[in-house]
């Protein structure tokens, strides 16, 4: 599954394909307006990086970001900047390895 596929069924389809890690259905149920499981799915990988990444990218949706720098931090990642969108495509690419 590419990038595109991916962001298409997180539009399209009711149920997250099968098989996604954490960090991957945090940013499916981001994709469909559902911050609270995306939260959740983000905090249930509490040591991974990805994971990190996403989690700091939901606090930056959410306006808080004071901990969306945190995450940053723990992602070893810069504090973005991008638009929203083009942040959660650039971890779904990134992720899936497209």
């Amino acid at each position: 599954m590419n990038a595109a596929d991916f962001a298409r069924s997180s539009r399209e389809d009711a149920v997250p394909p099968p098989g996604l890690a954490p960090p991957l259905l945090a940013l499916w149920w981001d994709g469909r307006g559902d911050w609270d499981r995306a939260h959740a799915a983000a905090a249930a990988d509490e040591e991974g990086r990805d994971a990190a990444w996403v989690h700091a990218y939901l606090h930056r949706r959410e306006g808080d970001a004071g901990n969306a720098r945190y995450w940053y931090r723990r992602a070893g990642r810069p504090v973005a900047t991008a638009p929203l969108a083009a942040e959660w495509h650039e971890i779904a690419a990134a992720l899936l390895g497209s």
